[in-house]
């Protein structure tokens, strides 16, 4: 209330100031053109008291708007406890009620893309959580700017007319606002929206008010995905290192080895061979990116190990790869799991387990599917297991760290539109499918593809 007294004070002092300055103006003007001398010194000394005090006084507001930005800025830093999980309703709502005694708004909101996510102040029960977003907030969304709105009148955001949308069930009394944008590596990931009852209050105080709580919110949620990056990286270089050194694989391909040493010493020696590069690759590019030509042979060094163990007639695999995408650059060990998987969990008793890998462009995308003629599953082991490739955590082992690990990797090296699907059928095999957004190259023309059969 104390900056309000402040504005409404300066509004006055200034009429007043203005009003003396004319009337002195005009007796100095009388004194001179009669030649009082008296009159002359009066006028003039006065004006210049006026012009000293004025501008002692106007200060006062001025000064008095930039300690209430500080101080709201300052409380603002408190809100970052609230934003280390990210835009989510329960830290959106604790900053709300935060910051809104620090404005003059009569409300606050913030939203994400889609919806209110907490609205605090007047009319908080038109504006529940889930509300969807109006068309300004859209439209600040597209532009990534600042845009004042009035629910009373047509505005123009972007050369384009919106109007805010208002509940029928109640009377607005919050017409005019301040939308701001939160930004993230460049890219709006939702607002904040400061409301109040006439355009009268919208004064340059509120906007640089509203810049600023933008700016710093938007530092704090780039700070908690940068924080989640580095945890993401993290967990999946040690899930990385676990499905990696199996320990299973390890001791069965040494028993195999062991056992062809006395019954065909060229093989036992080939596969030694095979089994020394398979592990010095696994060790050596655990998390780089390398060309998927290179994966792929690292996928059938694997499975020349486990014909040696079950028997050459048992593995078939065959690749269909878009010609091109050989070279594309992917992270290691990211098809190599998924072969493992079904290796270790689709191979029937009897007959061969046939694994077929295909390479192929969808748009911009890359899709790297690994399909097998194995056991199968139902739908509720498929869907399990692709919430535990989704989960953040999980002590889950086998199948569901390989393919967590899989799923992490491709989001930290492909972002958003990446994944993982899984169609399975019981009894009649599996497919598993990885989705790697903005993969084809630039200059990636589309060929024929070639079938290998391994």
């Amino acid at each position: 209330m104390r900056h309000q007294l402040y504005e409404r004070f300066g509004n006055w002092m200034y009429a007043l100031i203005a009003l003396g300055v004319l009337v002195l103006l005009a007796l100095l003007s009388w004194g001179i053109a009669y030649d009082s001398v008296f009159m002359t010194m009066l006028a003039g000394a006065l004006l210049a008291v006026i012009i000293v005090v004025s501008g002692s006084l106007l200060l006062v507001p001025d000064n008095y708007r930039s300690m209430a930005t500080e101080r709201t800025l300052r409380m603002a830093s408190s809100t970052l406890d609230h934003m280390r999980s990210g835009l989510t309703p329960d830290g959106c709502s604790a900053v709300c009620q935060l910051l809104l005694p620090e404005t003059k708004a009569q409300a606050i909101a913030m939203t994400d893309t889609k919806s209110v996510l907490a609205y605090a102040g007047e009319q908080a029960p038109t504006y529940p959580p889930g509300t969807p977003n109006t068309s300004p907030t859209m439209a600040v969304l597209e532009s990534g700017r600042m845009e004042t709105f009035s629910s009373r009148d047509v505005v123009r955001l972007n050369g384009e007319k919106y109007e805010v949308q208002v509940s029928p069930e109640s009377t607005n009394n919050l017409p005019v606002g301040i939308i701001v944008p939160l930004v993230v590596a460049e890219k709006p990931v939702g607002t904040i929206k400061l409301y109040y009852r006439s355009g009268r209050e919208v004064d340059r105080t509120q906007l640089i008010i509203a810049r600023g709580l933008s700016t710093l919110l938007s530092a704090q949620l780039s700070s908690y995905e940068l924080d989640r990056q580095a945890e993401l990286t993290a967990r999946a270089e040690v899930k990385a290192l676990q499905a990696q050194i199996n320990p299973h694989f390890l001791f069965n391909t040494l028993n195999t080895i062991a056992a062809l040493t006395r019954t065909d010493p060229n093989k036992a020696r080939d596969l030694l061979r095979d089994f020394s590069v398979f592990y010095r690759r696994t060790l050596e590019a655990s998390e780089t990116l390398i060309p998927l030509d290179q994966e792929l042979e690292q996928t059938r060094r694997y499975l020349t190990i486990e014909q040696a163990r079950f028997g050459e007639d048992r593995i078939v695999e065959s690749e269909h790869v878009e010609p091109g995408l050989e070279e594309i650059r992917v992270p290691s060990f990211l098809v190599q799991p998924i072969v493992e998987n079904s290796v270790r969990h689709a191979m029937r008793d009897e007959g061969p387990l046939h694994i077929d890998v295909h390479v192929a462009t969808d748009g911009s995308d890359v899709l790297i599917a690994v399909a097998d003629d194995g056991l199968g599953m139902d739908d509720a082991v498929a869907d399990r297991l692709l919430k535990q490739a989704k989960a953040a955590e999980g002590n889950e082992r086998g199948t569901g760290i390989a393919l967590r690990n899989v799923a992490e990797r491709i989001e930290r090296f492909y972002g958003v539109g990446s994944g993982i699907e899984i169609m399975s059928r019981l009894g009649e095999g599996t497919v598993v499918t990885l989705r790697l957004a903005d993969a084809v190259p630039a200059s990636f023309q589309k060929k024929p593809a070639t079938p290998v059969v391994g």
